[in-house]
């Protein structure tokens, strides 16, 4: 399955501290949840916030939703149910 998303952040939430340098470059690890099949009232199908470690969400720690993410484009494939259930397991709720 094939599936566009559009991505808006809003930079000025961002955590400069988890900012980090890399070989080529800064970087800053994302996490976003996207569902394919409900949109909210501005037709968003999920949210991006910056990344935390297993170590981090055992402690309670959040970090700001940045922004959203728009699903613009699906080549209609279905996902089969056993790498859904893959993928739900990974959800760190």
């Amino acid at each position: 399955m094939k599936i566009g998303l559009s991505v808006r952040i809003d930079v000025t939430k961002i955590d400069k501290a988890r900012l980090y340098a890399g070989a080529k470059g800064t970087y800053l690890d994302l996490t976003t949840f996207v569902d394919t099949d409900q949109q909210d009232q501005y037709e968003n199908n999920g949210f991006i916030s910056q990344s935390v470690d297993k170590e981090e969400r055992d402690q309670g720690v959040k970090t700001p939703i940045l922004g959203n993410v728009k699903v613009f484009f699906t080549d209609g494939a279905q996902s089969s149910p056993q790498s859904k259930a893959v993928i739900d397991e990974d959800i760190p709720f």
